[in-house]
């Protein structure tokens, strides 16, 4: 470990560091939160030695808040807790997704306000730089109180009685433990509860959305503008004097992006004089939609920058006072994933509707469905299928999880948050969205090569010889199955998203 390793304080973990977190991550914690987290833990013992009735240390838990437990009996009460929490099912998270758990839940702890040893972070931190990724079924938590049984998965691998992947092998039991270099921990009173209370799920998922939604919406910027070009489009409706008259940031930021990329372009002299009054909405609307999306994503990325130094744990120990609360609740989080599922389906939706376009012969250079020989030929009229296929399936999706709330616990968790199923659908929505803007890339780069030797900008030209440099520019009818996977990949990749920068909305 070397002196640059990075330290968790528990107040000032930057949002891209969760979202970059890369495998075998070495972070160790701050002195300062060791200072707290055992100024904590003395506040518990003394609550325990005193024989205090307090939530989850010396009673149990939920509906059972208020039957005391004898002294003899919390520590079995935090294993308990573990093991009959852990009822998780499902397809286990992905590795990125464990990975920020185990950062987000260890930044948490070191906050100092949950009464734990920081043993209990160091072994977090431990499965962390080793790679050791607890096997953590993905469905089971309504986002209250706290992600309660996929942590209980993280929890387990603690005390040495989960699974765990580390390298492709499946590890279980103690040997989760010794693969990261620590032996099973003992949990101590309030420990497993501190474990299992938190948003850490749902800000793990919440923040994996936020990061492929502004990667999205980059590249859609810098695929539309190839698609204005594609459709003989006026470059009028970006005109900045018409995005300042309303003075939407997000806005401002597309159209003026979309100029610096369609700058130069001998595909718009070409057509100087052309009649055509107004484009359709879905091109000459784009920085209207795209921008408010942005905006969108500027308000998430704010609210997850809080909840990632914000702690989610109950009861919360400050001084020798300890009071429960909610920060449980991940209504934040929930909000703000489906806020960013509604964002991006309206990009998604109207990416589908230039792809419709660029089908429909709007470009009088062009046949229809961007055909060599139409009617003998179908070109793109499938793939526009496909788009329209998923951009319905996340009209669905878009549905917000966190207007919906089921009680648990015998009524006594009776408004939740469902949080972790808002970030699971907001996934499901990038994954559509990039299909969707991967499929009108390949349009619009056909029909940039059926109006050669007529050349676009330089920097929109940059972006059609990525693509082709994946997808060859064939002419006539033929798979495109493939062609949209290659495509797909670039933007997943970031290196669409990656030509826009130059000129991008920020």
């Amino acid at each position: 470990m070397s002196a640059a390793t990075p330290m968790l304080s528990g107040l000032d973990l930057p949002l891209a560091a969760v979202a970059a977190l890369a495998p075998r991550a070495h972070w160790r914690v701050a002195p300062d939160a060791v200072t707290r987290m055992r100024a904590s833990r003395a506040a518990v013992e003394r609550a325990v030695t005193a024989g205090e009735a307090r939530y989850g240390i010396t009673t149990g838990f939920g509906a059972f808040a208020n039957r005391r437990i004898p002294p003899h009996k919390v520590l079995e009460l935090q294993a308990n807790l573990v093991r009959s929490h852990a009822c998780g099912v499902g397809a286990p998270l992905a590795a990125r997704h464990v990975r920020r758990v185990l950062l987000l839940k260890a930044n948490n702890l070191s906050a100092g306000y949950s009464g734990v040893r920081p043993e209990i972070v160091d072994a977090l931190l431990a499965l962390l730089a080793h790679d050791v990724l607890p096997r953590v079924p993905g469905r089971g938590s309504v986002g209250a109180s706290g992600d309660l049984a996929p942590l209980a998965h993280v929890a387990l691998a603690l005390i040495g009685e989960g699974e765990a992947e580390q390298d492709g092998r499946l590890l279980e039991g103690p040997a989760v433990c010794a693969a990261a270099g620590f032996a099973p921990l003992r949990l101590e009173a309030k420990e497993g509860l501190a474990l299992l209370n938190g948003t850490q799920v749902s800000t793990a998922l919440a923040v994996d959305g936020w990061q492929r939604t502004g990667r999205l919406l980059e590249s859609s910027v810098a695929i539309g503008s190839l698609t204005v070009e594609a459709l003989a489009g006026s470059h009028a409706p970006f005109d900045p004097r018409v995005h300042d008259a309303r003075g939407q940031l997000g806005q401002q930021h597309v159209a003026a992006a979309m100029l610096r990329l369609l700058g130069g372009s001998a595909i718009h002299a070409s057509h100087a004089e052309c009649d055509r009054v107004q484009d359709p909405y879905a091109v000459r609307c784009l920085p209207q939609v795209v921008g408010a999306a942005w905006d969108t994503l500027e308000h998430a990325g704010r609210v997850l920058q809080a909840e990632v130094n914000g702690v989610s744990d109950n009861p919360l120990i400050f001084g020798d006072d300890i009071i429960s609360g909610g920060n449980f609740h991940a209504a934040p989080i929930g909000l703000v994933a489906d806020f960013l599922a509604i964002a991006l389906t309206d990009v998604a939706s109207q990416s589908e509707r230039r792809i419709d376009l660029l089908d429909r012969r709007v470009n009088p250079n062009l046949n229809m469905f961007l055909t060599t020989e139409p009617g003998v030929e179908s070109g793109f009229m499938i793939a526009h299928v496909t788009a329209a296929a998923l951009a319905s399936e996340n009209k669905t999706l878009a549905h917000p999880a966190s207007v919906d709330s089921i009680p648990t616990s015998a009524g006594q968790e009776d408004h939740v948050s469902m949080a972790p199923w808002a970030g699971h659908k907001l996934l499901a929505i990038c994954e559509n969205a990039t299909t969707i803007l991967a499929i009108e890339l390949l349009a619009a780069a056909h029909a940039i090569d059926a109006q050669r030797p007529l050349r676009t900008s330089a920097r929109l030209e940059a972006l059609h010889a990525l693509l082709r440099a994946h997808v060859r520019f064939q002419p006539s009818d033929h798979r495109l199955d493939r062609e949209i996977e290659a495509a797909t990949g670039l933007i997943e990749s970031g290196a669409v998203a990656a030509l826009l920068h130059e000129a991008g909305p920020h």
